[in-house]
């Protein structure tokens, strides 16, 4: 399997991920007995929820800190001491200072929900692909409601991936008031490239939330949280029917990586062009949460 290049948008060059977990990704995914294990196993709710309880221990705080030094996290950035996490999960799922992510400040503009690398696509009538030309999630499998696919049909999506190493709470792109989340169950399959390249349907089909967001300047937007393999808790922590401000936090997953999805309606919102240069070349662009995504038509 090829290396996964990103684009950086602060460095303003590509990069190759380093990926946690990489040897037993591929064996898992490019491998018959890997395959076998995988859908006897691993993408069962009950193997993720085993790994959480195992992350829950006292014992694995002492992975902490060499996580922070092989993944070259900035603690400064933390709002808690690294010393002071009880557990693996709780520096997974830690909270930032507010100045680590400022949230851009133009209010024609609509913020990233998330730290990781991203996707888009500009209008879901015309859309040939994301991580491979020609291969494409169904939006009435994802939403789950043939009137809400039929609303966003010629919409735009922003597909967020968050690895193991990222901050892993996610924000509103917007201010407006949301609705209470609907639960989805399904499958925990990884949302690493490595995985969708061989079956883009995974995104549509894994465990997923999806919340209503009703804003004044883009219309009803929908959230998404995907879970994925070792990803069996997505936690709201909004209010439903409580206004939040762009860039609020919604939530948080625990361990693991994932996945949100961001989908507006036709005609609400124009991404920024370094976003839509890279998606056409199915290339994703890291951008942390809060910052500029796109600005209203």
């Amino acid at each position: 399997m090829d290396e996964i290049v990103y684009y950086d948008r602060y460095r303003r060059t590509t990069c190759v991920e380093k990926v946690y977990g990489d040897k037993a990704l591929r064996w898992t995914y490019g491998t018959l007995a890997g395959r076998i294990s995988l859908n006897l196993l691993v993408k069962r709710a009950l193997f993720s929820h085993w790994y959480g309880w195992n992350m829950d221990r006292p014992a694995t705080r002492q992975k902490i800190a060499p996580f922070i030094k092989e993944y070259e996290l900035d603690a400064s950035e933390f709002v808690c001491d690294v010393d002071d996490f009880a557990n693996f999960n709780e520096f997974f799922s830690r909270r930032l200072r507010p100045e680590a992510r400022p949230i851009d400040p133009d209010s024609n503009s609509v913020v990233f929900p998330a730290d990781g690398r991203h996707l888009c696509v500009p209008d879901l009538s015309r859309c040939d692909g994301l991580f491979v030309k020609g291969e494409m999630f169904d939006l009435k499998t994802l939403l789950e409601n043939n009137v809400l696919a039929e609303q966003y049909s010629e919409g735009s999506l922003l597909l967020s991936r968050l690895c193991p190493v990222d901050y892993h709470r996610f924000h509103f792109p917007a201010a407006g008031v949301p609705c209470s989340a609907r639960l989805i169950n399904g499958p925990l399959y990884s949302v690493n490239p490595l995985a969708l390249c061989q079956n883009i349907s995974i995104l549509a089909t894994n465990k997923r939330c999806i919340t209503e967001l009703q804003t004044e300047s883009f219309g009803k937007i929908l959230l998404l949280e995907i879970g994925a393999t070792c990803v069996g808790s997505i936690r709201q922590t909004y209010v439903p029917g409580t206004p939040v401000s762009k860039g609020g936090e919604k939530g948080y997953f625990r361990f693991g990586g994932s996945s949100t999805i961001t989908i507006f309606e036709p005609g609400r919102i124009r991404f920024d062009q370094d976003l839509i240069d890279n998606s056409e070349q199915y290339r994703e662009l890291y951008a942390r949460v809060g910052d500029h995504l796109g600005t209203r038509l």
